[in-house]
């Protein structure tokens, strides 16, 4: 099997150990001894211990260092080793992510976390921290070479992924409704000021929500693979009003070009359903690249296309069309920071309802000492639109739009391998008619588990 081979490229590359004198044991083996060992000369007798595979003697000087706090990180490291090289790949995995939760640059022990990955059976956990030591500029060439050889083998071979969170979903605007309390209507050229019912203004809630995302890669030829992706996210509100779910399947294939350079082609199709009713569904394609330039940055591109049909307006009902352009740079061991702009056309029934957007995105990501895991990002655009609303205004509609959002995860703590996690989202549209001009924050708590 490939990935056996890959475990047994990568031990091999790491397995490079000193040489060290004949322990303490072996010079007293013939005889009865006494003999006071600080604790660095202690763990030097457990390292030789160890480089000899003698392992049952090694768990007996292990187990006295556990007791000294000053030798915790070094301690937690041989315990997983000699976990390893025993089978007991679920101790060692333990070993090895509680000293990243505490020091997540630690680049030694993540390979050797994701060697354990791999022998446990888990090529897309082991992938993860692959990709993580990969940013480390301070391997050695060899290493380096080795990272992204086991790398290559494991996208070849990964089969299947599965990311599922549930919780709940404080919101401030679960309608999307407008933020104006007053909107002006035109009656000819004559305007007059209206108050909204209140109905139509930003109605606040708390949900319940959940998501799933699922992937599956199907090798169907050398560097060709079919890809299925499913998508779905939905929150449960009191009453059936404004519950809101969406779901979205693409399948189509990908060809790895190089060992850099991949494309994909998929066919998608989804449907969103609010307030109980269907009220959109979408057939298109996308188109996607990916290069990598080097271990710490890369470039990815996509094109999406989509046939719309609106079932609570025919106004609506048209084609819409994005491309995307991001970039990604591994600013320190543990930290990726991105940046990325998108084009967005709607061509939609109602000239009044079809736009034009562009914008850009910012964002920073990744592990922090304590076992936690953040994002930060932010977004901007300017969307203008192809008529004006005679209802509203004489001039189309022009709209300023903002976007941040913050995560939070801390994978310390796990209840049936979930662990907590937390986000914040803020969006507003300052828009030319105020009717449009609208506020949201959406808090998501939740636990999460990606398999």
């Amino acid at each position: 099997m490939r990935i056996t081979a890959a475990i047994a490229l990568l031990a091999a590359t790491l397995a490079a150990v000193p040489t060290h004198a004949q322990t303490l044991l072996d010079r007293c083996a013939a005889a009865t001894c006494k003999a006071r060992l600080t604790p660095e000369q202690l763990l030097g007798e457990t390292q030789v211990l160890i480089r000899d595979k003698r392992y049952d003697e090694a768990k007996v000087l292990l187990a006295a260092l556990s007791k000294i706090p000053e030798l915790r990180f070094e301690t937690r490291y041989l315990t997983g080793m000699v976990a390893a090289a025993t089978g007991d790949n679920q101790t060692a995995a333990d070993e090895y992510k509680a000293i990243l939760a505490n020091d997540p640059s630690q680049t030694r022990v993540r390979l050797e976390l994701a060697k354990t990955m791999l022998a446990m059976g888990k090529p897309q956990s082991a992938d993860r921290q692959f990709r993580i030591a990969q940013q480390d500029d301070d391997l050695p060439p060899d290493v380096a070479r080795t990272i992204r050889t086991v790398r290559n083998i494991i996208r070849s071979r990964r089969a299947w992924s599965l990311d599922v969170d549930f919780g709940i979903a404080p919101d401030t605007n679960i309608n999307n409704a407008t933020d104006a309390s007053t909107v002006t209507v035109l009656f000819g050229s004559i305007p007059i000021p209206l108050t909204l019912d209140e109905k139509a203004k930003a109605r606040s809630g708390t949900g319940e929500t959940g998501s799933i995302s699922a992937g599956l890669r199907l090798p169907v030829a050398d560097r060709m693979a079919m890809l299925f992706d499913l998508d779905s996210i939905g929150t449960n509100y009191a009453g059936s009003d404004y519950d809101d779910y969406l779901v979205q399947f693409a399948a189509g294939p990908s060809y790895r070009i190089t060992d850099r350079l991949s494309v994909s082609g998929q066919a998608v199709g989804a449907q969103r359903w609010f307030g109980g009713d269907v009220v959109t569904r979408q057939v298109g394609t996308k188109l996607g690249a990916q290069l990598t330039l080097s271990d710490s940055d890369q470039i990815g591109a996509q094109i999406d296309l989509r046939k719309t049909d609106a079932k609570f307006d025919p106004a609506y009902d048209g084609w819409q069309g994005s491309a995307y352009l991001s970039y990604e740079r591994a600013v320190s061991k543990t930290l990726v920071a991105s940046l990325g702009a998108f084009a967005r056309r709607d061509w939609l029934a109602a000239d009044a309802y079809s736009s034009k957007e562009y914008g850009g995105t910012l964002g920073i990501g990744g592990e922090l000492p304590l076992g936690i895991n953040f994002a930060v990002s932010g977004t901007v655009s300017r969307a203008t639109y192809d008529a004006p609303m005679p209802l509203f205004s004489v001039e189309p509609r022009k709209d300023w739009r903002y976007g941040a959002r913050a995560s939070l995860g801390y994978r310390k703590i796990r209840v049936l391998g979930f662990s907590p996690s937390m986000s914040v989202s803020y969006a507003t549209t300052d828009s030319s008619v105020r009717y449009y001009a609208t506020d949201r924050t959406r808090f998501r708590f939740t636990l999460a588990r990606y398999f």
